[in-house]
């Protein structure tokens, strides 16, 4: 690492309060037992500052997929302050040099350069000055322009506001200090780091291969929702990260639920047909590759032809969809049984393609 390129601030500040709390939580087990309320607040915050960061600085800021009335915007922009990342210019735009260059070495935090590279380490180093071009539109914003310049104050002040309203009402004020604040902190960062690392590493490319982002149930719960991060990489302008009922993603939900209040509007989303098009695209070119390299020639050309099928009949529901005024509602019906059938024949080849890759020793779960 060249030293003058170390960013000693940011090595000083997390290095020194991981120190801390590995040092005064000990202590203070040993001398008290942390109060019900207290934990429950402290695990509380964590969750309101993580999604403070995926829905204000993720979402809203750095991917536009909605917009935000100013009363929103400025609790979002307070929690995001207590969250410790940056301000919300430095951050979206090192996260859309992050989506424009992805596996590339200008990509702030490549997982190519390892997986602590991407996790931890990138902040070590100094961070390239804000290209006003790559953040033109938050620059007009008066709230983000302010908490950038301000931004070590914003910090300070806001995580200080939470620390002392804890601490009163829990009565413990050395006891938030050490929970409320430094280990929500710790919880927090490591959590949402988990984003640019573990999302990176551990999954399924089920909508492209052609970035290392992977998407991950599992890690969904730990990062707020955005554990659909293959999705994500694919359709970022969507507001969601889990397109399905059952995916946890609670950023979409409270997206959701603000646009019900009148406090959000424009939600953005991926038509579903493009979804199901890049779906299909995706595993027809995954498994046609495998069953070349093991010599499974009939069942390739039985992979290629019904994806084609599949693909020909999504384009014929999508342009009836396109006239459905004008359409007879019996052809429609036809049509999405048909649509139907054909992607439950299409399930089934999948699931016994896989079958046979495994067999054959050149398919492993995560990969499709």
């Amino acid at each position: 690492m060249n030293n003058d390129r170390i960013q000693w601030g940011n090595i000083l500040f997390i290095g020194g309060y991981h120190l801390f709390l590995l040092i005064a939580l000990p202590i203070y087990f040993y001398l008290h037992a942390p109060a019900g309320a207290l934990v429950g607040i402290s695990i509380a915050l964590v969750f309101i500052s993580g999604i403070a960061v995926t829905a204000g600085y993720h979402r809203l800021y750095s991917h536009l997929t909605y917009k935000a009335s100013p009363v929103v915007e400025a609790v979002l922009v307070f929690f995001g302050s207590v969250a410790t990342q940056g301000s919300a210019l430095q951050w979206c735009h090192d996260h859309r040099l992050h989506h424009a260059f992805i596996d590339t070495d200008k990509d702030p935090y490549s997982i190519k350069k390892g997986f602590w590279h991407a996790h931890i380490f990138w902040m070590f180093h100094k961070t390239r000055e804000i290209d006003p071009k790559v953040v033109s539109d938050l620059m007009r914003s008066p709230l983000l322009v302010f908490q950038h310049k301000y931004y070590a104050l914003c910090m300070i002040v806001s995580n200080v506001i939470v620390f002392m309203a804890v601490g009163w009402f829990v009565n413990d004020y050395w006891g938030a200090f050490l929970f409320a604040w430094w280990f929500r902190l710790f919880a927090l960062h490591h959590t949402t780091w988990f984003i640019n690392s573990l999302a990176h590493t551990w999954g399924s490319h089920h909508y492209s291969e052609e970035h290392s982002a992977v998407d991950n149930y599992f890690i969904s719960l730990l990062t707020y929702g955005e554990g659909y991060h293959n999705y994500h990489h694919t359709f970022a302008q969507d507001y969601r990260n889990g397109i399905r009922w059952y995916h946890f993603d609670p950023t979409k939900w409270l997206i959701w639920s603000l646009s019900k209040l009148g406090l959000a509007r424009d939600l953005k989303t991926v038509n579903d047909f493009r979804i199901a098009k890049q779906l299909i695209s995706q595993h027809k070119e995954t498994l046609s590759e495998k069953l070349k390299k093991s010599f499974h020639l009939d069942l390739e050309a039985t992979v290629v032809a019904k994806a084609d099928k599949l693909l020909e009949r999504l384009a014929t529901l999508q342009a009836i969809y396109d006239k459905y005024k004008t359409v007879p509602r019996d052809q429609i019906r036809q049509a999405k049984k048909e649509w139907k059938e054909d992607w439950k024949q299409w399930k089934r080849l999948i699931r016994s393609t896989r079958q046979t890759l495994q067999r054959s020793g050149v398919y492993r779960h995560s990969e499709v």
